[in-house]
């Protein structure tokens, strides 16, 4: 296996019928699509709107957000864009928990950090 494969992939579960991997692609578009389920978060910055993932792919909603598997652990760091008028504590800690809560539920990992960067705010169009 290859050195790019092996920190894309971690091995979740290994029994006598095979392994069961997990990319970090996937594990940072579910990141991705917790965090923009949080009201207060425009989008992930670097990101394209929520209506063009469907048509361009995964790998264009993980952007703005890293992942760092180590060990059966996982690390997120994640870059958001938040709606003006809204608390950034307060999204950022509903980020946080979201995140986590949807790694850890689908894909069985710990996570033990979700660090949320502010990119930036998103101000109102009249």
């Amino acid at each position: 296996m290859s050195k790019e494969q092996t920190s894309r992939e971690y091995i979740t579960k290994k029994k006598e019928l095979g392994e069961v991997r997990i990319a970090s692609d996937v594990v940072a578009a579910i990141a991705a699509l917790a965090a923009t389920e949080i009201d207060g978060v425009y989008s992930m910055a670097g990101n394209i709107t929520n209506e063009l993932i469907g048509k361009l792919g995964m790998k264009n909603l993980s952007k703005g957000v890293k992942i760092l598997m180590e060990g059966g652990i996982v690390r997120v760091d994640m870059m958001v864009v938040v709606n003006y008028g809204y608390s950034i504590p307060e999204v950022s800690e509903q980020v946080q928990e979201r995140v986590s809560q949807q790694i850890e539920n689908m894909t069985g990992l710990s996570v033990s950090e979700v660090n949320v960067r502010i990119a930036g705010v998103k101000l109102e169009e009249n």
